[in-house]
């Protein structure tokens, strides 16, 4: 049955609000607020590359191969931007490893944003998202910004479910995804679910990792080292998805007369002003430039931030060590380390 998309707007509204009902996956954790629950098992019967562990997903939109391909249509849907030029893809380009290559990201009618793209490689294992970690899920960070001004710009819900009615295949796609058709709420969760099939693994080091000392030159080897020991880089980014889920003030641009405070935005607290959020570091070769403001170029440039121990502000983390002293050789190692070891060979294109 084709829904008229006038006639029918205010139930559209009233079921926008609300989530499809979904069977529950297994091992859900006993939880209230709609703790996500692990990924074990789902009919896109997805294959983890080499060194990535199982993921999770919320109760409420456990993952389907009909969800997937609606939501790749609407990642790379121009039509849902208010001039019809921008989509998730022209940020998040799965040429320059799913960020933009700039230091800002570019909307509608060239609009700057004021902070780095992030790349969606491997989102899926986030526990928030944008930088200052506002979003507490996937579905409902994807939603952001299709109604951001200097992204997509949609002025409202009702604007972007009226672009989806101009597309008779989206009829097709959310009926078959979901049980009430074209909502807001099915389209984040089916945006999310293409996302989560974004993965990024079987790199070198974990070839290295699982026996084949041959994967990673020696270089990278001593590289490697220096990540784990001497540079302590791993207290932050975790293996084996080099995250640690939290939130730092390592300086960058807090010499600015009005610093972008980051998770003060979220929280309002002295001790979170400066704070972003712990990027991957996978694939960390292809997504310059670095930093939630774009503001360092290289690794190189980043290694030295470290080593330096940070910049001095009134809320640097305690976090950040104080003046590593890295030798030069160790420095080109642990960059080795970080190009060589951490790149894909071919990060996965859903």
């Amino acid at each position: 049955m084709s829904l008229r998309p006038f006639s029918w707007l205010s139930l559209l509204l009233l079921a926008a609000c609300c989530s499809c009902q979904q069977t529950v996956v297994e091992n859900e954790v006993e939880s209230t607020n709609d703790v996500p629950v692990k990924y074990v098992q789902t009919p896109a019967s997805i294959e983890l590359p080499l060194g990535l562990e199982e993921f999770w997903v919320p109760s409420k939109n456990p993952m389907t191969e009909e969800k997937i391909a609606l939501g790749k249509k609407l990642f790379f849907d121009k039509n849902l931007s208010l001039d019809k030029t921008v989509s998730c893809a022209s940020c998040h380009d799965p040429d320059k490893h799913w960020s933009n290559g700039l230091r800002y990201g570019v909307g509608v009618e060239g609009r700057e944003g004021t902070r780095n793209v992030p790349s969606l490689l491997n989102v899926g294992y986030f526990r928030q998202y944008f930088w200052d970690g506002r979003a507490p899920t996937l579905e409902t960070q994807v939603l952001g910004p299709m109604r951001a001004e200097n992204e997509m710009a949609m002025p409202s819900n009702v604007a972007i479910l009226e672009r989806l009615y101009e597309d008779s295949e989206y009829a097709e796609l959310f009926g078959a995804a979901f049980e009430n058709g074209i909502t807001i709420s099915n389209l984040a969760d089916a945006l999310a679910s293409f996302e989560r099939t974004i993965l990024s693994g079987n790199a070198p080091y974990d070839r290295y990792m699982a026996g084949d000392k041959d994967a990673m030159s020696a270089a990278a080897i001593r590289g490697l080292d220096v990540f784990l020991n001497r540079g302590k880089c791993n207290g932050c980014h975790v293996p084996p998805m080099f995250i640690d889920h939290s939130y730092y003030n390592l300086g960058v641009g807090m010499d600015k007369e009005n610093p972008d405070l980051g998770r003060y935005h979220v929280f309002k607290m002295n001790r979170t002003k400066g704070k972003f959020k712990t990027p991957t570091v996978r694939d960390i070769a292809g997504t310059a430039p670095y930093m939630h403001d774009g503001s360092y170029q290289t690794l190189e440039e980043v290694v030295q931030l470290y080593d330096d121990g940070g910049i001095r502000n009134r809320y640097l983390s305690a976090e950040v060590p104080r003046r590593i002293q890295l030798t030069e050789q160790e420095k080109k190692d642990l960059v080795t380390f970080l190009v060589e070891g951490l790149t894909s060979d071919k990060p996965d294109r859903p």
